[in-house]
C-alpha cells in the first residue's frame, strides 16, 4: 500500500510525499502535494490503477510526440512504399510543426479538435485543406499516439476520441455505357486498345494491369493478378496487390485473344506492356495524353460522353457493366478484389437500383 509522509521545503512550507510500489514491485514516489487530501487522492488512484491494469508511470507521459514518431515510422513496415512516403510527408509538413515538442500526457481531445478546426478553417492560408487530407493528417497523429498507448505512455488515445472531422463529399464517378466503351476504343491509339479492353472487362486496377506477364495468362479466359505497380514519388515500385492476396479474373475470349497476341515473342517473365519510349512499366495517362485526347474527341461527337475520364474510371466502368449484366455481388467482389461484398455495395450499390422494379413485380406476382 502507498504511504504518505510530510516534509518541509527550505522556505518552511509543508508538502507531502507519496511512496508506493509500481506493478513490477519497484519502489518510487511522487512529491510536491500541497495538501494531505491531494496526496491521499493520488495514493488511492495509484492503487486502483494497479489493480485494474491501467497504471501509467508519472514520468512515462513526459515523452514527446517527436520521440514517438521515430517508433511510429519504424512500424510502417507492412505498408507499401508509396503509402510510407505519403505518411512521412504528412508528418513532416502538417503534424511535426504543431506537435513534435508536445508531451503526450499534455495533449487532449479538445486541443486536437482545435487544431482540426484550424486546418479546415476558410481563413487558413493559402487555403483550407480538403476533408480527405485532414482525415489522413489526423490519422498520422492518431497512429503516433497509438504507439504511446502500446508502449504504456498513455491509457487512451485522445486522437481516437469523439473528434468531429469535416465530411468527405463523395466524388461522382464516370461510368461508360457499352456503346461508349466501343467509341472510346475506336479513338485510342492502336497500342492501347488491348489495355482499355482489358481494364473495362476485368475491373483490374491500372497498376495490376501494368505488372502483367505472359505467365499470368492462364488460358480458359482467366488471368492471374499477383502483383502491382504503385507510384512512389517519380518512380514505379513493384508490390503485391492492394489486399495482399493474388486473385484470378475472367475476361471475354476476344480480350484473351488480344492478350495472347500481345504476349507473342515475349519471355514468360517479361512485362506484357512496356512504356513506348523509356521502357519499363506503363504509367497511368496524365491530362493531355492519349486517354484524355480520346475522351475529348468522343465528347465532341457525343456530348453525353464524359469530357474527362481517368484510367481508374475504366475500373468503375467494368463494375457497372458487370452489374448491368446481372452478375451476383459476390462475383463482382471477387473480380474487383474487394475485401468483402459490403465494400462493393458501398461503392456501387446505387447501380443496383434497377433491381427494385423486378422485386416489386415478383412480390406482386406472388401475392396477387
Amino acid at each position: 500500500m502507498a504511504t504518505i509522509e510530510p516534509y518541509q521545503l527550505k522556505n518552511g512550507a509543508k508538502r507531502y510525499r507519496v511512496r508506493y510500489r509500481t506493478p513490477d514491485r519497484k519502489q518510487t514516489d511522487k512529491r510536491g502535494f500541497t495538501t494531505l487530501r491531494d496526496a491521499k487522492t493520488f495514493a488511492a488512484t495509484v492503487e486502483v490503477d494497479k489493480l485494474t491494469g491501467s497504471y501509467i508511470a508519472p514520468t512515462a507521459g513526459t515523452v514527446t510526440i517527436g520521440d514517438l514518431a521515430k517508433h511510429w515510422k519504424a512500424s510502417l513496415i507492412d505498408t507499401s512504399a508509396s503509402w510510407q512516403t505519403r505518411q512521412e510527408s504528412l508528418w513532416r509538413v502538417h503534424v511535426e510543426p504543431q506537435w513534435t515538442h508536445w508531451r503526450v500526457n499534455k495533449i487532449t481531445t479538445g486541443e486536437i479538435q482545435a487544431w482540426i478546426n484550424k486546418l479546415a478553417s476558410p481563413d487558413k492560408a493559402p487555403a483550407p485543406l480538403s476533408p480527405k487530407s485532414i482525415r489522413h493528417i489526423v490519422g498520422v497523429l492518431a497512429g503516433i499516439l497509438d504507439v504511446a498507448v502500446t508502449n504504456r505512455h498513455l491509457i487512451t488515445n485522445p486522437a481516437r476520441g469523439s473528434l468531429r472531422l469535416p465530411r468527405v463529399v463523395a466524388v461522382e464517378k464516370n461510368y461508360l455505357t457499352k456503346d461508349q466503351v466501343k467509341d472510346l476504343v475506336a479513338e485510342v491509339p492502336e497500342r492501347y486498345k488491348p489495355v482499355v479492353w482489358f481494364l473495362v472487362t476485368s475491373g483490374a486496377r491500372w497498376g495490376e494491369m501494368a505488372a502483367l506477364r505472359p505467365k499470368d495468362l492462364l488460358g480458359n479466359n482467366r488471368v492471374r493478378l499477383a502483383r502491382s505497380y504503385s507510384k512512389n514519388n517519380n518512380s514505379a515500385v513493384l508490390t503485391d496487390l492492394k489486399g495482399h492476396e493474388a486473385r484470378t479474373v475472367v475476361i471475354p475470349p476476344q480480350v484473351e485473344a488480344m492478350l495472347q497476341q500481345q504476349a507473342q515473342g515475349r519471355g514468360l517473365d517479361d512485362l506484357l506492356w512496356e512504356a513506348p519510349r523509356r521502357g519499363g512499366s506503363l504509367r497511368p495517362p496524365k491530362a493531355g495524353h492519349w486517354l484524355s485526347e480520346a475522351c475529348a474527341r468522343c465528347h465532341t461527337i457525343d456530348n453525353t460522353f464524359p469530357s474527362k475520364l481517368t484510367a481508374h474510371e475504366l475500373r468503375h466502368t467494368a463494375a457497372s457493366l458487370m452489374i448491368s449484366s446481372g452478375a451476383h455481388v459476390k462475383t463482382i467482389q471477387r473480380q474487383l478484389g474487394h475485401k468483402d461484398a459490403a465494400m462493393t455495395l458501398n461503392q456501387y450499390g446505387h447501380l443496383f437500383d434497377d433491381d427494385l422494379d423486378s422485386i416489386s413485380v415478383a412480390i406482386g406476382a406472388a401475392l396477387f
